[in-house]
């Protein structure tokens, strides 16, 4: 005959229910506490919150239970959860002339910010920027002047923005393609970007178990059961790449076959990317924390025929895959999902499926490159790091195709320039 549970057994399987409204577990016995911390084990409802409820205690008896599970205590994260206004510089690469759209839809978000605005060195005629920002404005004379003549690196096209992040001195940097506006969410309410971004970077990222309820430093998520509490610590988030309703960020061939196709799926998520995985990461609409991982963004593979649309270039995308390898090493977190921007149209497929498709046969050799390349131990720096992946790709690919050979040369021109110019706090002897 089954034995009914007895009171004490049932109030004490009501309190792992309800431990999210208990403060103090203290006054408890110790043998009912440790009944409780058992129960809680069981019923996977240990989080950090509730293993520090438990700590606080002092219980010697928790303290052994602890130690004999092997449950590690971890801080929640010490990365800041708000940052000032000026520790953020907002990079704009302008292709065309007229900003004033562009410029009056971001200014709720935008308005709070220093913005740094590099013009196309192709670009002839005068940029129109409305009033009320506070901003510097970059052109080819100022390019000329900082860099001079002696890099093999182009800041034309969507590289100009790379200058961006050269000169500026914030901690965080966001990045925003001119032909983009603000979002609105399934609500109807407008993305606040650059908040998002902030909250990706300065949030942990958890590249080494994957979560099934992704980022569980969102409001109202949290780890799974299962997830290694040694792990839920997380890491330094260094790179946050948001994604783009309306226009997706297609290739030429499937943009061609799928003109009419827009995304309009807006997925309520961030997720970090696994160690391991690379991700074609795209320049349209990103954050990353400058000193962090700053040189490792390069401006470095060219195209023979690239053009002015996002589809006709590949720089993004091999700046993604240094960027990625290079957080991998360095036990670094890339994050992917919100925030959301609306992508206009721009640009004919068509004529740039010729343009591009030299970059579309190219990354079926770049990506088994990048998927092998192994970074030694006395790396520990980002710029040894992109030292060590240009002369991989000079030695490894250099003799595929030309485009490869000047890629690794431009590479090293890079961290040159950086440790030159862009940084004033990292001057290694890594070239």
């Amino acid at each position: 005959m089954r034995t009914s549970p007895s009171l004490l057994s049932l109030t004490i399987d009501s309190a792992v229910l309800n431990l999210s409204n208990i403060a103090d577990l203290s006054p408890l016995p110790d043998h009912i506490v440790i009944d409780l911390f058992l129960r809680t084990l069981r019923a996977g409802k240990l989080t950090e919150r509730v293993l520090k409820l438990f700590i606080d205690t002092g219980k010697d008896e928790v303290f052994s239970l602890i130690q004999a599970l092997n449950i590690r205590v971890t801080l929640t994260p010490v990365l800041p959860t708000t940052i000032k206004d000026d520790e953020v510089d907002i990079v704009i690469g302008a292709l065309r002339s007229d900003l004033t759209t562009f410029m009056n839809e971001w200014r709720p978000m935008f308005s709070r910010f220093h913005l740094i605005i590099v013009k196309d060195p192709d670009l002839k005629e005068e940029l129109k920027i409305p009033e009320g920002f506070n901003l510097d404005v970059y052109g080819k004379p100022d390019i000329d002047q900082v860099v001079g003549s002696s890099t093999s690196i182009l800041f034309s096209g969507y590289s100009c923005r790379y200058f961006g992040y050269l000169v500026s001195r914030k901690k965080y940097i966001i990045s925003v393609d001119d032909d983009c506006l603000p979002a609105r969410d399934p609500k109807g309410f407008l993305v606040d970007a650059v908040a998002q971004h902030i909250r990706n970077l300065t949030n942990p990222a958890t590249p080494f178990f994957f979560n099934t309820l992704y980022d569980p430093y969102a409001e109202g998520a949290d780890f799974v059961r299962g997830y290694p509490f040694s792990l839920r610590g997380g890491v330094k988030c260094a790179l946050s790449c948001g994604l783009w309703l309306n226009l997706a960020d297609h290739d030429a061939p499937t943009q061609a076959l799928k003109a009419r196709q827009r995304n309009s799926r807006y997925v309520d998520a961030v997720m970090t990317v696994p160690a391991g995985s690379l991700i074609p990461i795209s320049g349209i609409n990103i954050a990353f924390e400058r000193e962090a991982v700053g040189p490792a963004l390069v401006p470095a593979l060219k195209l023979a025929g690239e053009g002015k649309c996002r589809w006709e270039t590949m720089e993004d995308i091999w700046s993604g895959l240094c960027v990625k390898v290079v957080c991998d090493h360095l036990g670094l977190g890339v994050k992917t999902g919100l925030p959301y921007i609306w992508r206009t149209d721009r640009g004919d497929p068509i004529a740039s499926l010729k343009k591009e498709w030299e970059g579309v046969k190219l990354m079926e050799e770049v990506i088994p490159f990048f998927q092998s390349v192994r970074l030694p131990r006395e790396a520990t720096t980002v710029e040894e790091c992109i030292v060590e992946v240009a002369n991989a790709v000079k030695e490894r690919l250099g003799s595929m195709d030309p485009v490869f050979a000047r890629a690794s040369k431009a590479m090293l021109d890079w961290i040159k320039l950086w440790q030159s110019v862009g940084s004033s706090s990292s001057r290694s002897s890594a070239v």
